[in-house]
Order: C-alpha cells, then structure tokens, then sequence
C-alpha cells in the first residue's frame, strides 16, 4: 500500500515526505515530532497538516488492519499481530507527554482530526479499544466540552462499517457520554445537538446488523444507555428541574427501546431484556408511569410539550416514541415473574386493573397494541406477547352493553388500524399458535365494538381485504353476528330499529351487501374462480343462512321482497352455475393432485350453491 502523503507545509515551506518502505510507526512517530516541533514554533499551518498526516496514518492502518482480519491483506506493517495497539500507545504517549499537555495547539489540532480515527483504529482485535478509549478521554477531559461534542457529532455522522464499526461507534458514544456530563450550562441545547446523532447510529446499527453481529450490536445499546445516563444527570443538577429535559429524557428511552426491539438477535429476550429495562429508570424519573405508556398519554403530553416551532425537526427524531411505549409494557408482560423487572411488574398489574374498569383507557391501550402488530421489524416472539396483554385487556367479560352508550365515533378509525394489525399478525405469523392467537384476538376486539356499528367495521374489513382467505374468515365472523342480531331481536320481540324503506332489518341489508360485494365484484363480471372458492363458499353460506332464518317464525317472509329474490336469483346465483360446471370439466381432462384439489371445492361451491337457488326459488313461488 503507498504512504501517506501529506498536503502541506510543516515548519517550512518543503512538504513532509516519508520513504514508502517506512513502517507506520516510524512515520506515525515521525508525524508526531514534526507535530511538536510546529506547535512550538507557533506554525499553526503546519500543526494541522501534520495532524492530519497522522490522522490518515492511522486511518490507512486500521483499513490494512481490517482487510488482514478479512484474509484479503497481509502484506502491510499493519497488518501484523498488535500493530493497531502499536500505533494507539504511541499516540496516548505523545498525549501523555507534560509537554504535549501544557501544549493546547498540539491538542486542539489533534482533538480535530484523531477521535475519528482512533476509534477505527481501536474496533481491532486485542487491546487496541482500552488505548482508544483512553485517548478519546485524554481529549474529553483537556479539551473544551463544546468542541468535543461537535467533533464527536461529526465523527459519529458517517456510514457505518460492519463488522468494526459498531465497536468504533460504542468508543464514540462512551466519550460522547463523558463530554455531556461536562457540560454546565445550556443542557437543553447541547442534547438537541447530540440526540439526533446518536440515535441515526442506533437506527443505521439495527437496520445493517444480522445475528452475528449480535454482541456488539449488545455493546452499542448498552452505550446508548451510557447517554441516557448522562442525560439523566444534566436532569438532576438543573436548578430549576427543566421539564423539557425530563421530556427529551422519557422519549429517548422509548425510542431506544423501540430500536433494540427491532434488533435481529438470536434470543432477543435474554441478549436485549437488560438493556430494555435499563432504560425504564430512565421513564421513570420522566415522569412516564405505566398507565400512561399503556394508554399512549404520557408520550403525547411529552411530544406537545417539545412541539414548539423551532423545535418541528427534533421532535421527528422519536418517530418510534409509541412504538416503544407500546414495547415497554409488552416487556414488561413477558418479564412479569423476573427480579428484573419486579417494581415494573406491579406498576403493570395496577394499571391493567384500572384500564379493564374504565372502557375508554381500555381502548386506547388496545389500539396503543397496533404499533407493535403493524410493524414488520418486530419479531414474533414480541408480537405474540403483544397479542397475550391484548387479550387481558380486552378480558372475559361482555361490555357491549356499557359500549352501546359510547359515541364509539372517534375510535372508530383507529379500531380499524388495530384490527388491520391483528389481521397482518394472523395472515403472516409463521407459527399456527400465533395465527390462532391473532384471530381470537380478533373475535373478542370486533365483539367489543358497539352492536349499531359493528357491521360497519366488518363491512370495512371485507372491502378492503385482499386475501380470500382472510375475506372467507371475515364472511364467517359476519354471519356470527347476523345470528347473535337475529336471536336477539326473536328474543325482544319486536323488529329492530334497522328496518329500512326495503323492508331489511340493520343487519340484513349489511350482511346482503357483503354477499353481493364478493358474488358480484364491483369491478364487473361473475367472481374469479377457483382462486377465490373461499370467500364465494362463505359469501353463500352468509346467504343461505340469511334465507333459513326468513324461512322461520314469526319472521317468516320478511326480510325478502320479491324484487330482491329475483336480483338473487339472477345476478348473484345463476351466471355462478355454468362457470363452476365449465371449471369441473376442464379440471376432468387434466386430472392431478391440483386439479383433485380444485375440484373438492368446487363442490362445496356447488353444494352450497345449489341450496341457495333451491332456498330462493321455493320463496319466489310464495310470492
């Protein structure tokens, strides 16, 4: 590999040169007096050009050292066994040096230009990172606070290489720690300077890094935490305990737990539980109690305390702030019987107590639910025990009737995103346990809605959904309901307040709908078959029992005018017929496995429509 050049002038006006066949630590020591040499001389010209010399010596050797560790390079100085930790102690000795310590020209050029090298340098095997870090706090604790929170910003503002550059950012954040706790005065500005930063690495680190990685990925949370720390002392020292600050406190620690639950670990409970519940400390003296993280309240009492103008661009920064109050407390869930998380527990089991007796807190943390089960970052395990605490709160016990005198109208939407959530949940989770979990889920949350509205989300549901499978399930969930409504206006005795100008009860003309819906596709034509035999099987089973219950007591001929029979008959029925017969022949000529396949359904399609056309056929001739 060439040697470094440098690009100007050190004491005089002829540039450094150095002999290409020169080992990196006679140049680096040569850099280094020439460094000493111009700062005695007050040269500042000349300082930084060898600062920078011996930032790209130091660079260039970690990048010779790294492609060595790949096998991919072995030929260079560098790449011998303890070269790195060479090169660091001779820098740490030079820094060491009373003279290079009285020196501040030599360590602001330094300061400038080494943290970022020096961490690279320090990813590498051995002891390189205990001289690193020594170095980086050389600089923390002789140079000014400012300065270094913005060469440590700058340093951490670059892309990430893997495998080594997650050690190299643990290095940076660990200083950048100790500079914030050196700062005295304008927390509030100084953390706004460094969170964005530090949590683009947290974010770059989750999303680059795979289970082998799963250490050091370890290792960056924990120092991520070492700023929350350091944070959490600027808090303590304020005079007058800035809420602000509090604030920015409770929703870095959401977001952090947020980003450490998307971490791609082998086992994430036992490799991330400690660093999650490190950071409860954190929420805790924020002021976030658990019924607020259940309920999302106390994340949106933060969020607008910080959403004044100027601060638009750093509230962004928590864009997973919900995220992670949901996760908190599904945590919290999976680790209820550990010491870890014993004082969390308890906070836990007291706020599900008063969130199942209040049914507005119950629905906003069931919908607070959907940021764990939308996301497809999360892993299954998570999103299981998030699906375990739903079921708790969504409980035993029928409050349909306490829900009735609810104006259910402004959950409405966000009911829909969490049924959207729980449905993603059944259709992808690869373990049939989660799927069923999922869809009991599912059953109880749509049986909490009110009764005057809970077709309009299973109509919603329907239309929207593109699978039909999941629209079959739906279909049957629909025809439930139209038996728990029909049972229940047999059993008042009287018609419900549905009945409209056709003469259909509430739940009849919603359920129809849904029937004509798949039967006849609003795009035009007969339904596509045999890819979608599912819903067309349920859509005429949700049909035929429509027609059994007009075909009994009191109710008897009611629900169907003779106009809508026809419609039936002609539009939804018939043009089904010589389609299903067309299909069964075609698949007679070509017999397999598939086709063997294609044909039992159909000839449930079949069955079922046929009795619908028996069923409609026998009421047009009462009319």
């Amino acid at each position: 590999m060439a040697a470094v050049e440098p690009s100007a002038a050190t004491t005089g006006d002829a540039p450094i040169s150095y002999s290409p066949a020169a080992p990196y630590s006679a140049r680096l020591r040569e850099a280094l007096t020439t460094l000493s040499e111009a700062c005695d001389s007050g040269n500042s010209n000349a300082s930084e050009t060898a600062s920078f010399t011996i930032s790209d010596i130091l660079d260039t050797a970690a990048v010779v050292s790294a492609e060595a560790d790949d096998g991919s390079d072995d030929s260079e100085d560098a790449s011998r066994p303890g070269a790195s930790e060479e090169l660091l102690r001779e820098v740490l000795e030079f820094l060491s040096r009373p003279s290079s310590i009285s020196n501040q020209m030599a360590l602001d050029a330094l300061s400038l230009v080494l943290p970022k090298a020096v961490a690279k340098l320090g990813a590498q095997m051995g002891r390189c990172r205990d001289v690193a870090a020594a170095i980086l706090k050389f600089f923390v604790s002789n140079c000014s606070p400012r300065d270094m929170l913005s060469i440590l910003c700058e340093a951490l503002d670059a892309p990430m290489e893997l495998p080594n550059g997650l050690s190299s950012f643990v290095l940076l954040l660990d200083a950048l720690a100790k500079v914030l706790t050196l700062i005295q005065r304008r927390y509030i500005e100084q953390v706004k300077v460094a969170l964005p930063v530090v949590l683009k690495v947290m974010h770059a680190a989750v999303s680059e890094c795979v289970e082998e990685h799963g250490s050091a990925a370890v290792d960056l949370f924990n120092a991520a935490h070492g700023i929350g720390n350091a944070i959490q002392e600027m808090c303590k020292s304020m005079f007058n305990k800035n809420k602000d600050l509090y604030a920015i406190l409770g929703l870095y620690s959401l977001q952090n737990i947020a980003l450490v639950s998307r971490s791609r670990q082998q086992d994430i409970l036992s490799a991330c539980g400690s660093v999650v519940f490190q950071s409860f400390r954190f929420l805790k003296s924020s002021g976030f109690t658990c019924l607020g993280l259940l309920t999302g309240s106390d994340v949106t009492a933060a969020i607008d305390k910080l959403s004044k103008e100027e601060d638009a661009d750093f509230v962004e920064y928590f864009s997973f702030a919900m995220d992670g109050a949901a996760l908190s407390v599904v945590w919290t869930h999976m680790y209820d019987d550990n010491d870890m998380s014993k004082y969390a527990g308890e906070q836990l089991e007291l706020a599900l107590k008063e969130v199942q007796g209040n049914h507005m807190k119950k629905w906003e943390a069931i919908n607070m639910l959907k940021h764990v089960l939308s996301s497809i970052h999360y892993p299954w395990i998570i999103k299981s025990h998030g699906l375990n605490l739903m079921l708790i709160l969504a409980g035993e016990n029928h409050v349909e009737e306490i829900n009735n005198h609810v104006d259910f109208t402004c959950y409405a939407p966000r009911i829909y995103a969490t049924l959207k959530a729980i449905e993603s949940v059944m259709m992808a989770a690869p373990v049939a346990l989660v799927r069923k979990k999922a869809f009991v889920a599912l059953k109880k949350v749509i049986s909490m809605v009110p009764s005057s509205q809970r077709f309009d989300i299973l109509h919603a549901l329907v239309n929207n959904s593109t699978s039909p499978s999941l629209t079959a399930i739906l279909l049957d969930l629909v025809r439930e309901e139209v038996s728990r409504e029909s049972r229940r206006a047999d059993n008042d005795c009287v018609e419900d307040d549905g009945f409209r100008g056709n003469g259909l009860p509430r739940w009849a003309s919603h359920a129809l709908k849904l029937v004509e819906l798949i039967l006849r596709p609003p795009e035009g034509g007969p339904p596509c078959l045999p890819n979608h035999s599912e819903q067309v099987i349920s859509a005429l089973n949700l049909l035929r029992f429509i027609l059994i219950i007009d075909s009994r007591g009191e109710r008897s001929g009611k629900l169907f005018e003779k106009e809508t029979l026809h419609k039936v008959h002609l539009e939804w029925l018939t043009p089904l017929r010589p389609i299903v017969a067309e299909i069964q022949l075609e698949n007679e000529k070509d017999a397999d496995e598939i086709t063997n396949e294609i044909a039992c359904t159909l000839n449930l399609v079949q069955l079922v429509l046929y009795r619908c056309i028996e069923l409609v056929e026998e009421k047009l001739k009462g009319c």
